[in-house]
């Protein structure tokens, strides 16, 4: 029992360091990702796409914490919510957290061989993006659209690794998640706002000021409206009718908790992007099941 006690304090740093103890990044990644796979397959696809999937979701959003953790090591030690983060309280160094990511990319590339060269090259600009996107809080005001693109590339590769070139709806989808991409992410950021003023990173959160919310509202109505014309296009029936309608009620619901920017409220509002997520995929997949003509 002590060993097993010892390795478990061990292994703990790097288990928070690449947030499996959180999973919740995790699941906003994968929900429009199970979208795009369904799209892809007409409502049938197969047990290998969506586990590998599934295991490529962890894997890349494990590592791109880890490359966020490395890069923002200095200013985590500085923000209340993530002071307590391995690098920065010197838990771990970065000369450990770097064979992390290596083992996380070698891993994800390993689960590329499920599918051919040409889901490997389509695979590229989401590592560059997640890469990138630690950078641009130094640079720019607008990180989140950067995330929003890395996020939602699992979009185009979900059709590749299906066998076709992303079209029309992909693309569609793609905008449509990379809106609420940066809605969440702006809420994510609204905790962090007067830290991040006092040290000098930048986020929409900053840059929306007083009009945070109402952008955040702009955003989701583009993510919803995106989504709207996709159902439209394929034909999905009123399960995905009544999944939008829950997602808006859901966002009208984040907007009321939000309303005197509470650090816990935001956090709380970005959190339950997991439910928005989860209601549409839910909407899709009894669409694909119902009959044509119901």
């Amino acid at each position: 029992m002590s060993t097993l006690s010892t390795l478990r304090r061990r292994i703990d740093p790097y288990i928070r360091l690449m947030r499996l103890d959180r999973p919740i990044g995790s699941w906003l990644l994968y929900w429009p990702t199970l979208i795009a796979i369904y799209l892809a397959a007409d409502g049938q696809p197969g047990w290998r796409v969506l586990i590998g999937f599934a295991l490529g979701t962890v894997l890349m959003r494990s590592a791109g914490c880890v490359v966020n953790d490395m890069a923002d090591r200095d200013f985590d030690g500085q923000v209340r919510r993530t002071a307590a983060r391995p690098l920065a309280t010197g838990e771990l160094q970065r000369r450990q957290a770097l064979p992390l990511l290596f083992a996380l990319l070698l891993a994800s590339a390993a689960l590329l061989l499920l599918w051919d060269r040409h889901t490997f090259y389509w695979s590229l600009p989401a590592l560059a993006l997640a890469m990138l996107y630690p950078l641009m809080k130094r640079w720019t005001y607008l990180p989140q659209v950067v995330l929003g693109a890395a996020f939602s590339w699992s979009i185009p590769l979900a059709f590749a690794a299906q066998g076709q070139t992303p079209g029309r709806s992909a693309w569609l989808l793609y905008a449509a998640a990379l809106a609420w991409v940066v809605a969440y992410d702006t809420q994510y950021a609204m905790v962090d706002r007067d830290d991040d003023l006092r040290i000098g990173v930048r986020s929409t959160a900053i840059l929306f000021a007083e009009l945070d919310l109402a952008m955040i509202a702009l955003l989701q109505a583009l993510f919803l409206g995106g989504l709207l014309l996709l159902g439209h296009s394929q034909g999905w029936r009123w399960p995905f009718d009544l999944a939008l309608l829950a997602a808006a009620l859901r966002f009208a619901f984040q907007a009321w908790s939000c309303r005197e920017r509470q650090p816990a409220a935001c956090f709380a509002a970005f959190l339950d992007n997991h439910r928005v997520g989860a209601l549409l995929f839910i909407g899709v997949f009894f669409s694909y099941l119902l009959p044509i003509g119901h």
